[in-house]
């Protein structure tokens, strides 16, 4: 049984300089048979009784849900609805894109129940979102939000970055001004890592690629953090800011080391103690699904070691941080047993604080988080 399903859409209508996830340009592409597939894949799951039946959270990701027409998003969610009733969702979000984000969509995406949408914005600056390969303006970011709320939408949340190339703290104030002055109840915000096998990888490669540098990056790191508090939201996570209720309650499974199975080309899950990860191409993905069997690519049972790892890097990703008696609990050990060394060394630096049984990144410790991390693995 899960806690969430995360589901991927591979299609873009055009590639991000900066993206790894597993995508394929939209054209001449065979998106109504891997829609079908994928239709397959969650009856699939629903058989196995994957889903239980207690309270469940749907994200839909890419690539660009966006990037499909009306008629195929209807497709997705008429399949969606086939394996999993409606009244089960606690939430039900999808990516979007701001110039693909039509009324027509919008109105699809509201029948269907989605309640949550995450819009890639990046830059309200025209020149950096050319140079991320965006296709959208500053201009119908904006706009998209408004029809997003036209079409009865108020959980709404976009997506930021910094440390771009020849990015300035000036132009990152203007994107944060015109970001919170849609007054929005969540913000992602995120600084750039230049992936393997991008665009940027390769012009970075060449010398190619002026990034602003880790100060000029930490600086723009700070300024986020201020000027989201000061609009009164709460940072829960390291590059997340929401207002109290709108945390995104679908990522909070992945920082909470909870469940969630993962459908579609390329999609992770985490069931029953073994993470997997579905066929990428889609040619595989949909020949598995078409030969009757869950299309997993690889999957790792994970050791017990391995889950108390990630129980601590990924909680401490989070402002609660760990809750001591929650690993007790959990797992039947102390956690200072277990990393009373490296919490202490961590705490000696000023990077972790304990206060209330519960073990957090101090502000020092946000900024160098990585650094955090890492000691709790291996």
């Amino acid at each position: 049984m899960t806690d969430g399903l995360y589901i991927h859409i591979p299609f873009c209508h055009q590639i991000c300089h900066y993206c790894d996830f597993n995508k394929v340009f939209f054209e001449n592409q065979p998106v109504d048979g891997y829609l079908d597939a994928l239709g397959e894949e969650l009856r699939m799951m629903k058989e196995e009784e994957l889903f239980g039946e207690g309270p469940l959270t749907i994200f839909i990701g890419g690539g660009t849900p966006t990037a499909l027409s009306a008629r195929q998003l209807e497709k997705l969610l008429g399949s969606i609805e086939q394996s999993v009733p409606k009244g089960r969702l606690i939430e039900f979000s999808t990516e979007a894109n701001p110039d693909e984000l039509t009324p027509e969509k919008l109105s699809v995406l509201a029948e269907h129940g989605i309640g949550r949408l995450s819009i890639g914005v990046q830059s309200f600056d025209e020149g950096l979102l050319k140079k991320l390969g965006r296709t959208h303006s500053p201009g119908e970011a904006e706009r998209v939000v408004e029809d997003a709320r036209k079409a009865g939408f108020e959980n709404l949340s976009i997506d930021l970055m910094y440390g771009l190339p020849e990015q300035t703290a000036a132009q990152w104030e203007d994107t944060l001004d015109r970001a919170l002055a849609l007054g929005l109840p969540h913000y992602s915000a995120y600084s750039l890592i230049v992936e393997p096998k991008t665009v940027f990888y390769n012009l970075m490669n060449k010398n190619l690629l002026p990034l602003p540098g880790e100060d000029a990056e930490a600086d723009m790191f700070a300024m986020l953090m201020e000027r989201m508090a000061g609009a009164g939201l709460h940072q829960y996570e390291i590059s997340n800011f929401a207002k109290d209720g709108y945390e995104s309650v679908h990522n909070k499974l992945y920082w909470q080391n909870r469940t969630y199975a993962g459908a579609g080309a390329g999609a992770h899950g985490y069931v029953n103690g073994v993470r997997y990860s579905n066929h990428g191409p889609l040619k595989k993905y949909m020949n598995a699904v078409a030969e009757g069997r869950r299309p997993v690519f690889e999957a790792h049972e994970v050791t017990p070691a391995e889950e108390m790892e990630e129980e601590m890097f990924l909680g401490l990703r989070m402002t609660e941080g760990v809750s001591g008696e929650e690993f007790l609990r959990r797992f039947g050990r102390d956690v200072h047993e277990l990393y009373g060394d490296q919490i202490r060394d961590l705490s000696g630096k000023g990077l972790l604080t304990e206060e209330n049984g519960r073990i957090r990144l101090t502000k020092k410790g946000i900024f160098l988080g990585n650094e955090v991390f890492a000691s709790f693995i291996g």
